[in-house]
């Protein structure tokens, strides 16, 4: 098989005259913005406040606020499921889609960088895991960490998101996620897309970091077509999707064998799944309460991976590994996995990044997957840091 072998962007100093890609002038820190390959949606709710009620009561919420054509429910689901935070738009307004930067800010705060867990803590949580694979029923369970940056500065949302489109990231976004703070990132993963009948998720599990050297980079999309852990790790994911969905669909595609996508840091193993709704009254909101969450972000048997992650993660994940997305009145809608994310207060950006753990992981491998995760968002934002 040949494997493309998409542009790395290597990181250069800022010039004077470098100005931010130009966002849509209505984006405002209340707004959620969600761009995808096709077109970008700003959704406000003006005063109205959010809807936060758990996953599984939004469908109908949704349908209920949702009372004439043209609306949107538009924003952030909780990893947990149980909390949310969706703006009801009367007024949706849909642009084209933002393009790649290639361009820097000439304001560049100072940075002091804090690992939550650090290195040591990671590695031991992993070993942990390993170990409750081994030797019980416990299958894969994803461990997460932060990286907390605190800049000399305030930080401006709508300057960062100016960064963050890029090759291959499918979903760029940002939404409102409390009091003074937002998620922002720049998501390669469809949880699922509903439009009429037609349904589609592209699941992704099994990455390795990507390389400038175009022999090694190409050399290591090729080891992982072929590597039986990132090989087992998707199986997982691919196999629960498909019998989440299944009963919803009269017809489901799902390929054999998973196919080799990239980033601009990482290259991952993705299955697109495409289906058609038996009943065209399901909506994306159903769809997605179904598949939520997904061994990609959680492990499997899921129940005992949430009780891991509870235990071997010091900070709370929140919308991280969560949803974001949006759902129109009709029931068509798209939501993807909110990954490759921070969250900005202040002066401060929390970043999140997260590997799947199985039986074969080695420690040093897993920490190394979430530093290259990590490095999306740095490189985006030409973050500079001390040595």
């Amino acid at each position: 098989m040949t494997v493309s072998t998409p542009p790395l962007i290597p990181m250069r100093a800022p010039t004077p005259g470098d100005v931010p890609v130009p966002l849509p002038m209505e984006y405002t820190p209340s707004t959620v913005m969600i761009s995808t390959p096709d077109r970008t949606l700003l959704a406000d709710g003006g005063e109205e406040p959010p809807l936060t009620a758990p996953l599984r009561a939004l469908p109908s919420e949704v349908a209920s606020a949702l009372h004439r054509p043209g609306m949107v429910a538009a924003g952030l689901i909780a990893f947990d499921a149980e909390r949310s935070r969706l703006v009801l738009s009367n007024t949706p307004l849909w642009r084209d889609p933002l393009l790649a930067p290639y361009c820097f800010r000439c304001r560049h705060p100072s940075w002091t960088l804090t690992d939550d867990p650090g290195p040591a803590a990671y590695l031991a949580a992993v070993e942990r895991a390993r170990t409750m694979i081994a030797t019980g029923p416990l299958n894969k369970v994803v461990l997460a960490r932060t990286l907390l940056l605190e800049a000399d500065q305030p930080l401006v949302v709508k300057e960062l998101l100016a960064h963050l489109p890029g090759p291959n990231a499918r979903y760029v976004y940002a939404a409102p996620a409390g009091e003074d703070a937002t998620l922002i990132g720049a998501s390669p993963e469809l949880l699922v897309s509903r439009h009429g009948r037609m349904v589609a998720t592209t699941p992704m599990a099994g990455s390795a970091r990507r390389s400038f050297d175009p022999a090694v980079d190409q050399a290591r999309a090729l080891a992982l077509q072929s590597s039986d852990k990132d090989l087992h790790e998707h199986r997982l994911v691919v196999d629960a999707v498909a019998r989440a969905l299944a009963p919803f669909c009269e017809h489901l595609y799902v390929p054999a064998r998973p196919q080799v996508t990239a980033t601009s840091t990482l290259w991952h193993l993705s299955t697109p799944i495409t289906g058609r709704l038996r009943d065209p009254s399901v909506c994306s909101l159903t769809l997605a309460a179904a598949l939520h969450p997904t061994p990609a972000v959680c492990g499997s048997p899921e129940s005992l991976a949430r009780q891991v992650i509870e235990e071997l993660e010091p900070v709370h994940r929140g919308f991280y590994s969560g949803l974001v997305g949006w759902q129109d009145a009709g029931g068509d809608g798209e939501w993807a996995l909110a990954l490759r994310c921070g969250v900005v207060s202040g002066t401060t950006l929390r970043l999140y990044a997260g590997a799947g753990i199985v039986a074969d992981s080695e420690p040093e491998a897993e920490l190394a997957e979430t530093g290259a995760k990590f490095s999306t968002l740095l490189r985006a934002l030409r973050v500079r840091t001390d040595p």
